[in-house]
């Protein structure tokens, strides 16, 4: 039996982490667009809108299970014009996620509404991981340069 109590300590977390996230691709997507990088100013954008659903999702969840949301504080966030610093960031951020979510996919099994919401999520995060794997390893293949061209 799942433990109702963790579920609705742990979407909080993402309630308060993610959402700190999601303003950070925000951020970065202006920043990406204003320096002319309109492909990952596109990416980010869509990805912090994509990042607030999740969030309005686990809120519901919480409220669905009778636990109480809270607006948490939040420490200050990394921001950067540079686009490699910002991927090798982002990419961390992920594969940490990742191992945060996990657990409490696994824990969530018996309640099929929370699984579902959770397991969905991670599948978007590892999702995430694999494009940032993917667009530095193209960054090692072709130059920096040439891949920053490609953003434009």
């Amino acid at each position: 039996m799942a433990d109702k109590d963790k579920l609705i300590k742990a979407m909080q977390i993402i309630v308060t982490e993610l959402s700190q996230q999601a303003d950070g691709h925000a951020i970065e997507s202006r920043l990406f667009g204003a320096a002319g990088l309109t492909k990952l100013q596109e990416k980010y954008a869509e990805h912090a809108e994509e990042e607030r659903g999740y969030v309005i999702k686990c809120i519901d969840r919480i409220l669905d299970l009778g636990g109480e949301v809270k607006l948490e504080a939040k420490k200050e966030g990394f921001i950067t014009k540079d686009p490699v610093a910002w991927l090798k960031y982002d990419l961390q951020v992920s594969k940490d996620g990742l191992e945060f979510l996990k657990p409490i996919v696994e824990e969530a099994r018996d309640d099929y509404s929370t699984f579902d919401m959770l397991k969905e999520y991670y599948q978007d995060e590892e999702e995430d991981m694999y494009w940032g794997e993917q667009q530095l390893e193209l960054i090692e293949c072709i130059g920096v340069q040439n891949w920053i061209l490609r953003q434009m």
